[in-house]
């Protein structure tokens, strides 16, 4: 695996994708089987909750780091800008711009 954008930030990125792999593939298993509709919303719902459980406290431990690491290395200005001229697209105002 790849290490984080800070030496202090790579073992919790290493928990953190150890822990969402291991849940993910968990995720994958039945996601894929021929669910019934509502078994698949109470299927993922269950699986959202657990992901929170297992992942969630270790995620926000890595996601506040990453964001010091950014904050203290002068990177925000450049997110910033980035995000102003080339913002990221929503699922509806792409799917206005290809109607255009």
């Amino acid at each position: 695996m790849a290490s984080s954008l800070s030496p202090e930030c790579t073992p919790l990125k290493t928990a953190y994708d150890a822990c969402f792999n291991s849940w993910f593939e968990g995720y994958l298993e039945p996601a894929v089987s021929a669910l019934q509709s509502a078994d698949r919303a109470a299927y993922a719902k269950a699986k959202a909750e657990e992901y929170e459980r297992k992942c969630g406290k270790i995620w926000q431990e890595y996601k506040a780091c990453v964001h010091k690491a950014v904050k203290d290395s002068g990177l925000e200005p450049v997110l910033q800008q980035a995000r102003e001229e080339h913002p990221l697209a929503t699922p509806d105002s792409s799917s206005e711009r290809s109607k255009a």
